[in-house]
């Protein structure tokens, strides 16, 4: 199967949407640049060391590397961590899973019987191709408020951030921020923005040429084909069983009625054509 993959040609175009090639991109030793420009984009604060937890090189990447990790992890400035996750489809599960990742997270770095103030901050982001909430803002993030005094913000040490690219798409963004650049060369849609994006920062305009080259490159491509493979025979599964769950669920409501029919001693062939049940089978419920 690999050799055959590798072997067809594959005429589709890999952007950073694809969670294996945004994971090797920004985790990519000499990277460091892109990944440090686009989170002074979000965090707004100066970053002036960055390390990426487990860095992943290509050869590292196999098809048992597809859910339930985070794609990038990294300690700025020797102590924030920031978790970040590309998320192409709705799972219906991010606000659980960012419970459970943030909780791993302060386990695996809080030293036992350290001092709690020690505690550095966690910020989560998610990169969202689908619309998660009901808000037209394409950008959220979150705050601790207590229930009865929403103007008491609660000191947390973590903090979530939530970007819809299908509500980016659609918006007319100020091309002058650079979050709204970074989002252009993230989801890829849209040629005018992404040029308006080079032309005012420059490190996005060497990202480009630099995720091209990364991209064209063999073994990415076929990880991600595998990624998109094992996606769509999830999809497959799923789908086929909310198919057999549907018709189970209708086969038990025509023997339902079949059974009341029967009850009131209503004729065979008369149960058949409201139920669509054959003969056999109303004559075994007798």
């Amino acid at each position: 199967m690999a050799q055959k993959i590798k072997n067809t040609e594959i005429k589709r175009k890999l952007n950073l949407k694809n969670d294996i090639i945004f994971k090797a991109f920004f985790s990519r030793k000499g990277n460091e640049k892109y990944l440090i420009d686009f989170l002074n984009a979000i965090l707004k604060i100066e970053i002036t060391s960055i390390q990426v937890k487990e860095e992943v090189n290509l050869e590292q990447l196999s098809t048992t590397e597809k859910g339930g990790r985070l794609d990038i992890q990294a300690i700025l400035n020797d102590g924030m961590i920031v978790n970040i996750e590309m998320q192409m489809r709705n799972l219906n599960n991010i606000e659980q899973r960012d419970d459970i990742y943030e909780a791993k997270t302060i386990s695996r770095h809080f030293p036992r019987g350290e001092d709690y103030e020690r505690a550095e901050e966690i910020v989560s982001i998610y990169i969202l191709n689908y619309n998660l909430f009901g808000f037209n803002e394409y950008i959220l993030d979150t705050i601790k408020v207590l229930n009865k005094h929403r103007d008491y913000q609660v000191n947390s040490i973590s903090k979530e951030y939530y970007i819809q690219l299908p509500k980016f798409r659609e918006s007319n963004p100020d091309m002058n921020d650079k979050l709204n650049q970074w989002l252009a060369i993230i989801d890829d849609q849209d040629r005018g923005k992404i040029e308006m994006a080079k032309s005012k920062n420059k490190i996005i305009k060497e990202a480009e040429v630099e995720i091209k080259y990364f991209t064209a490159d063999e073994e990415a491509r076929y990880l991600a084909d595998l990624r998109d493979m094992w996606e769509s025979d999830r999809t497959t599964e799923l789908n086929h069983a909310t198919r057999l769950g549907l018709e189970q669920g209708k086969k038990e409501k025509q023997i339902e009625i079949a059974k009341k029919m029967l009850e009131k001693n209503k004729d065979i062939e008369e149960i058949m054509e409201l139920t669509e049940l054959t003969k056999e089978e109303i004559e075994n419920l007798q």
